[in-house]
């Protein structure tokens, strides 16, 4: 066994080190709640926001100086992406602004700020993205993992998405590396945006699909393929399978065919399996 674990301990000196993820949720935590969910009466005062603030420039310097390529100058990094939160900050507002016009089930634009799973994936989602322009790729996956992890919501940081971006329900929904997402766009629960192929050497091109303006996907719909577009002002119903493009203004759905079966003798064959 000794031979195992010097075979181990010599893969360990080949990987970066890295700091334990609980660190890099913790920021999201705490960076999400002062953005938006005001748990803490002191967050009305300014200079505690301020102070908090520092505190977490000061945690995330911590974390890119693991995560920078080595030539790179981790302060400019933690102040690039600070100087962006503003403008990060009101693209997500935007955001949950159009989560709660579109969705009669919410009350309140707070429950959608404070509850909604769908919102907090798509701030995570602006956050992470940042953080891939900056090229600190694997520190913005691991933040789109966090999301990933707490609501069944997939969103790969390399993914180019516009305003007023909404996700309603949103458990199981995979948005892929190279997809693109315009303004105004709402998704359901179960869509995915996926590639046809998966090989290796298709890495480095586009692979999954351009979703226009003023689209609704409807939920467990799969969209494949770099190529195809969905024109702008479309609607996609529940369910459909969709690898070609389709032009503005069209509305694909799946149609599903449904026999009930009385008292009268059934044409055909029933076979029950559980």
């Amino acid at each position: 066994m000794n031979s195992f674990y010097q075979e181990i301990a010599r893969q360990h000196q080949q990987l970066l080190i890295l700091p334990e993820k609980k660190l890099i949720h913790k920021f999201i935590d705490e960076l999400f709640a002062i953005l938006f969910s005001n748990t803490s009466k002191s967050f009305g005062c300014l200079t505690t926001i301020e102070n908090k603030i520092d505190e977490l420039e000061k945690q995330f310097d911590e974390l890119v100086l693991d995560f920078a390529p080595k030539n790179e100058n981790s302060k400019q990094q933690t102040k690039t992406f600070f100087e962006a939160i503003p403008y990060l900050h009101k693209k997500a507002l935007n955001d949950a602004h159009t989560i709660f016009a579109k969705d009669p089930a919410a009350k309140t634009l707070e429950e959608v700020l404070y509850s909604y799973p769908g919102f907090f994936a798509i701030s995570v989602y602006r956050f992470s993205h940042q953080l891939w322009e900056q090229d600190l790729k694997l520190l913005a996956r691991t933040i789109s993992e966090y999301a990933h992890i707490k609501t069944s919501i997939e969103i790969h940081p390399g993914a180019q998405i516009g305003n007023d971006f909404a996700i309603d329900h949103g458990t199981g929904i995979v948005i892929g590396e190279t997809a693109i997402i315009g303004n105004n766009v709402q998704i359901y629960q179960g869509v995915t945006l996926g590639a046809l192929s998966v090989k290796k050497e298709e890495a480095f091109i586009k692979r999954h699909p351009t979703i226009e303006d003023n689209v609704i996907i409807y939920a467990n719909s799969t969209i494949l393929g770099g190529q195809t577009t969905v024109g702008h002002d479309s609607i996609i119903g529940g369910n459909v399978w969709l690898t070609y493009t389709i032009p503005s203004n069209s509305v694909v759905y799946h149609k599903n065919e449904m026999k009930i079966k009385d008292n009268n003798p059934f044409p055909e064959p029933i076979f029950y399996s559980i």
